[in-house]
């Protein structure tokens, strides 16, 4: 008997059967945040090695480039070094750092899950792995970061590190993990089911798939809009108050490697700005310190605000004048981007090919009006979230008392992007949809008529029919042609046989030949034509060529007879199995236009003194 071996231990097979890419993982979430790090630390360091008066050494430059990575996640920093010894807090985020850190994350996480491109591929990470070892690895070196600046002048808010940074990391993580499998719909509709059904059932309805997939494409749609407009403004404003602009941005330092670095941070908060010209377009508008605010209708901004190129392009203070009101056109724009999106979703034209010709429509039938108006609501709804979650990280303090707080209010402007893109979009989505529905079955009446032949095609039908009636036309043709130089018979019953074989068929050519290319001309045509005397001559010198001469006597060279002999012998002239005249037969065979025509009876005269065979 042999004996069994002894199971393994619970903790071995969890470390047996573990999941792969753990390690992976975490070492990607690690590379994502030192590529950021390394990233500001390098242009930090390059503008410290280039300033001609430094404040502090490398340790404060590599200090400062810290907190500015924390800086982008949202983590709300504070100053310590200031002239009345008061700590102020810095909490405006610049957008364009902010989206460093979220693409490294996003790639990091793609790159974990390993997603085979061959189907017979190895089996990817599981999602969850690789979103937990990019996320852990990468608040690891976070952490750490965090502790390195926290003794320093520009130190971080522990509340808000674990705040934001956990946030940015897991959302990027998942994003990446997300479209890593394709961007499938399931996991965002589970995440539905946490709403209640009384709010769940209205707005989304029992296909919560194809309806959410719509809005969000004209929500990012209008998104896109609304921010594209707003940065027009920000030029605009520029370009108006050039001047002012201009002295702030030579007040605030004289050395080139200064003037360097306040321009990278008006690089760095132009998405900010833009995003505070669309809140200014919506209404709501900005505040520009506690209780003062600046919109279409009126601007009221802080009587003492640092000097600084973006905040001296801020409207004058005073009443607001038909220029500032001509701003409601980007709102409206948006809307109708949307409610342009929403309809497109509702009613499906077919693709337009190559040639600008469209395709048939697809099976999906239209959307009814209610559903569509209640796809343009969820759209305002989530272009609504997009903006107010943008407000949000554009703002935020600069100091304390009348710096307190900057940018807009988020669920003003919020709310005031589903009132408008509501409002604007609602008729012009229901004008749209009528009018692609005509379109619609405009083209649906067009397309049955291809290929039918009948008064109602179009196109490609027409073209059809033309060319079976130019093939049938032409088959009659030629058939009229060999039945009229076909010759006289003796006897009726050959006649009718080879009218039998000439004749085309009663029921007409068949599906396969009307349909078929028409037969182009020969390309290499015979050097001899195909009329009776060059017939008659090959005919002669052949027979006389192919005939024995008599015993005794010469043969005689003279015209061919004009028929075979009596007894049968010439047959095989007539019949080809004489490889000479056979070849001549199926010369002669093909008539005028190449066809066979009917064959005569051996010993029979055929045209002009020549025997044909088929």
């Amino acid at each position: 008997m042999t004996a069994r071996r002894p199971s393994l231990s619970p903790l071995l097979q969890r470390l047996r059967d573990r999941s792969p890419g753990l390690g992976a993982s975490l070492l990607g979430g690690a590379v994502a945040a030192g590529l950021g790090l390394g990233s500001l630390a390098v242009l930090v360091l390059a503008l410290w090695i280039s300033s001609p008066y430094p404040d502090s050494g490398p340790g404060g430059a590599l200090h400062v480039a810290a907190a500015l990575w924390l800086l982008a996640h949202g983590v709300e920093l504070v100053r310590t070094d200031t002239l009345s010894g008061a700590p102020l807090p810095v909490g405006v985020t610049p957008l364009l750092l902010l989206a460093l850190p979220v693409w490294l994350l996003h790639r990091a996480a793609r790159d974990a899950t390993d997603v085979p491109a061959e189907p017979d591929g190895p089996p990817p990470v599981p999602a969850r792995t690789a979103w937990a070892g990019v996320v852990l690895g990468y608040l690891g070196v976070g952490g750490a970061a965090t502790l390195y600046c926290s003794g320093s002048e520009l130190r971080p808010s522990w509340f808000w590190v674990t705040t934001c940074l956990p946030l940015v990391a897991a959302g990027a993580a998942a994003s990446g993990v997300w479209a890593a499998h394709g961007c499938p719909r399931e996991p965002v509709l589970r995440l539905l089911l946490v709403l209640p059904d009384r709010l769940r059932l209205p707005l989304f309805g029992s296909d919560a798939g194809p309806r959410l997939g719509a809005a969000v494409r004209a929500a990012g749609a209008g998104t896109a809009v609304l921010s594209g407009g707003g940065a027009l403004l920000v030029a605009a404003s520029l370009v108006l108050h050039g001047p002012a602009a201009r002295a702030s941005f030579l007040q605030l330092t004289e050395g080139w490697t200064g003037r360097f670095a306040v321009l990278l941070l008006g690089v760095a908060l132009i998405p900010n700005a833009a995003v505070w010209s669309a809140s200014y377009s919506l209404g709501p508008g900005f505040t520009l310190g506690t209780g003062h605010l600046v919109h279409p209708l009126a601007s009221d901004p802080a009587p003492l605000l640092p000097p600084f190129p973006l905040l001296a392009a801020v409207p004058d203070a005073g009443p607001g004048t038909r220029l500032n009101w001509a701003v409601g056109l980007v709102p409206v724009v948006a809307g109708v981007t949307v409610a342009w999106f929403v309809a497109r979703a509702a009613v499906r034209l077919g693709e337009r090919d190559e040639r600008g010709r469209r395709a048939p429509a697809p099976a999906s039938p239209p959307w009814p009006a209610a559903r569509t108006a209640g796809v343009l609501v969820l759209s305002a709804l989530v272009c609504a979230g997009f903006l107010a979650l943008l407000a949000a990280l554009s703002g935020g303090p600069l100091g304390t008392e009348a710096l307190s707080r900057f940018g807009p209010v988020w669920w003003q402007s919020g709310g005031a992007t589903a009132l408008w893109i509501t409002a604007t979009g609602l008729p012009v989505v229901l004008t749209v949809r009528g009018w692609r529905l005509w379109r619609r079955k405009v083209h649906a009446r067009a397309v049955p008529g291809q290929g039918t032949g009948g008064g109602h095609g179009t196109g490609a039908g027409r073209t059809a029919a033309r060319t079976v009636a130019e093939v049938a036309g032409g088959t009659a043709k030629g058939a009229s042609k060999i039945a009229a130089q076909e010759p006289p018979r003796d006897t009726a019953g050959r006649t009718a046989k080879g009218a039998g074989r000439a004749a085309p068929s009663p029921s007409g050519p068949g599906e396969d030949e009307l349909y078929d290319f028409v037969p182009a001309q020969d390309p290499f045509p015979p050097a001899w034509q195909h009329d009776d005397l060059a017939r008659a001559s090959r005919w002669a010198a052949l027979r006389e060529a192919s005939a024995p001469p008599e015993a005794g006597r010469p043969a005689e060279k003279g015209p061919a007879p004009t028929g075979g002999p009596a007894d049968g012998s010439g047959t095989d002239e007539a019949t080809g199995t004489d490889e000479v005249s056979g070849a001549a037969g199926k010369d002669d065979a093909a008539g005028p236009a190449g066809t066979n025509g009917p064959a005569a009876a051996p010993g029979e005269p055929g045209p002009e003194g020549a025997e044909s065979t088929p």
